[in-house]
């Protein structure tokens, strides 16, 4: 089972101002991005991944949608377009919620009322919590249990104040080169380093 966590600190959690973002200040585009790299193989898509997708720029609350590809039965279209209709789809569901409140979209695409912190706080339960930075254990000298967690952000970083919760809720940084990447390459990289183990 692989779970990634994309916190998009950016993104808009009303439905028209999320689509009206893509190609400007927010980069709306690397939710679909991360979306499509992390479930989609050429002609299928993988099983046993769980992708966690945290909007922050809102009024009220996060949203976090969250797709269970397993449980999916109808994954639609893999471009851009289909992909943030679904996350868009799943913000016009969200309306009314109040705090840390759930509720289903469609088969496998769930969205909730939670931050990002509260998610974490879950995820930490019965998932290894992996932070993707620079400054981290190389990803080919870490160890890997059952349930890895891989937390990503959009292109605003990760605030240095969340970054001491997180180790201890024990998130260990791990990195995939010197370079900064987008989240959506990111994930590329995650997937091929588990699939030759």
């Amino acid at each position: 089972m692989r779970t990634f966590v994309l916190r998009a600190r950016a993104a808009p959690t009303d439905s028209q101002a999320l689509l009206d973002s893509v190609g400007k200040d927010a980069h709306t585009e690397i939710l679909a991005h991360t979306l499509m790299n992390a479930i989609f193989v050429a002609q299928s898509h993988r099983a046993d991944v769980t992708v966690y997708l945290v909007l922050e720029s809102t009024r009220d609350f996060s949203r976090t949608i969250v797709f269970d590809v397993n449980a999916m039965h109808e994954i639609g279209g893999f471009d851009e377009r289909a992909l943030l209709g679904k996350v868009a789809k799943a913000l016009d569901a969200s309306r009314g919620m109040g705090k840390d409140e759930a509720r289903p979209v469609e088969s496998g695409v769930t969205v909730r009322t939670s931050s990002f912190e509260r998610l974490v706080q879950v995820l930490a339960e019965d998932h290894q919590l992996f932070l993707l930075d620079r400054k981290g254990t190389p990803i080919r000298e870490q160890a890997f249990g059952d349930k890895p967690c891989f937390l990503l952000t959009d292109h605003i970083p990760m605030p240095r104040k969340t970054i001491p919760g997180l180790e201890r809720l024990g998130a260990k940084k791990i990195t995939l080169g010197s370079r900064m990447l987008f989240a959506s390459q990111c994930v590329v990289l995650v997937h091929h380093e588990l699939d030759q183990r």
